[in-house]
């Protein structure tokens, strides 16, 4: 019998047996996704492939599940302060688009890059900026519980009347009060944060709407608050983001929520931790990160990218190097070889003892990089080919490498995926191009000739 799926807590700091809040319904998942003022890096898409791993381990234990993930595509400012230029504006301006073109010119380029890393589109893709009528009355619900003070630049949450706030993060409330070192400006408290902020006086901004306090926009922690209460709940299973949004972000979704209805949003509140690099000249490129297509541009396969993921668990950072994803290349295209060199069956069935020891390591808080190691002691095991196929193709269901879109190897020749040539041809106002690939075993990566088609 398999052990009960465990996930790990950053609320409680502890390992819990998931329970579904709903016995009978959907599992309910928030993430917080992209901010689209530019193309999202590597590091980004690290997160978001362990949330899709989470959401498949639950499909693997039979949970129906409904991921909710917003798109900020307002509010953010250049610092976790409040102060500063929103992201949004700051990246019209650096590209010469309207602040609405570059939201939805860079959503597009994140909706192809998860297609090239195999996650799962979320059931619910959620925009600020197509939810402000509910963000303004979240507010409203704040300010008519007492959580709230205005300043000349907008309406803060007034920290202070909650004597449980920063919990999450275990923040030293008064060690900060006692410490700080920076200007807070109207700001009562430092830790206190912006609901809506006030357009500046004598000029209109590109995303801006009238609001109960006076003409602005809301700050970047409402949209999340009043997006998962839509749409999954004032309680749902689990809450995901990076480790970076536990001491802010997630602090104030949890601090909102319980100022309106009650709660703490959600039952679970899960992060995954940073991918690293020690090369500061190779994490650094066009923008200052690397990007899915900067991988594909040096002949690597994204799904290349995705097995390096899967070799470390989600709780630990993981250091990029090209020597790294070099060695995770080769074990991808090793894997491919062996498992189109087994015969398929119809009747096969994955293997009963193997599955449970799978299922024992992911329900153990997503131990990846164990269960991965059960694949290859599948592949190189004594069992029966067709079965070992079978197993193989099981457990795809939550390594997520696209097994059976796998093509034969060594050699195929096609055009690269949907994203590539177009953001190709964006940058290079060319003819299109037609990418002949070679896949090459002896180093796990694609090799691209580019021609232009008449």
């Amino acid at each position: 019998m398999p052990k009960p799926l465990t996930l790990y807590d950053t609320y409680t700091r502890s390992l819990r047996p998931f329970e579904p809040v709903d016995p009978d319904g959907e599992v309910g998942i928030y993430t917080c996704g992209p901010t689209v003022y530019d193309y999202q890096h590597i590091g980004n898409y690290r997160t978001f492939m362990f949330e899709d791993v989470l959401k498949r381990v639950l499909e693997w234990n039979g949970y129906r599940v409904r991921h909710v993930m917003n798109v900020t595509d307002v509010g953010h400012l250049t610092s976790d302060a409040d102060t500063g230029e929103d992201k949004m504006e700051a990246g019209s301006r650096r590209t010469g688009k309207s602040a609405w073109d570059i939201a939805k010119l860079y959503t597009d380029a994140f909706l192809e890059d998860i297609k090239l890393l195999n996650i799962e589109p979320p059931t619910v893709l959620s925009r600020a900026t197509d939810h402000i009528p509910e963000q303004i009355a979240f507010i409203a619900d704040i300010e008519k519980n007492g959580f709230t003070y205005r300043t000349s630049d907008g309406v803060y949450f007034d920290t202070e009347r909650q004597p449980d706030y920063g919990y999450l993060a275990r923040l030293d409330k008064e060690g900060l009060e006692a410490g700080k070192r920076v200007d807070v400006g109207e700001k009562k408290h430092p830790t206190d944060f912006a609901l809506w902020k006030f357009s500046p006086p004598g000029e209109k901004r590109q995303m801006e709407w009238p609001s109960p306090w006076g003409r602005g926009f809301p700050g970047w922690h409402i949209e999340c608050s009043a997006m998962a209460e839509k749409y999954l709940g004032d309680f749902f299973d689990i809450h995901c983001g990076g480790e970076d949004h536990i001491p802010v972000h997630h602090t104030n979704e949890i601090a909102q929520t319980e100022a309106r209805v009650g709660t703490r949003l959600a039952n679970f509140w899960m992060h995954g931790y940073f991918l690293l690099s020690s090369d500061a000249k190779m994490a650094k490129s066009a923008g200052g990160f690397l990007h899915v297509q900067t991988l594909i541009d040096r002949g690597y396969d994204p799904l290349a990218f995705r097995y390096l993921c899967l070799t470390s668990h989600y709780r630990s950072q993981l250091n990029f190097t090209w020597d790294a994803l070099d060695a995770a290349a080769k074990g991808l295209t090793h894997m491919r070889q062996g498992f189109h060199a087994l015969p398929e069956a119809a009747s096969a069935k994955p293997d009963a003892a193997l599955v449970e020891r799978f299922t024992d390591d992911v329900n153990d808080d997503l131990n990846v990089p164990r269960a991965l190691a059960v694949a290859w002691e599948a592949l190189r095991g004594d069992l029966h080919p067709a079965v070992k196929r079978a197993t193989l193709t099981a457990f795809d269901r939550v390594f997520g490498r696209g097994a059976r879109r796998w093509s034969t190897f060594p050699t195929t020749s096609r055009r690269l995926p949907s994203g590539a040539p177009r953001r190709a041809r964006r940058r290079r106002g060319r003819r299109p191009i037609v990418c002949e690939r070679r896949f090459t075993p002896r180093d796990g990566r694609w090799k691209t000739g580019r021609k232009a088609t008449r």
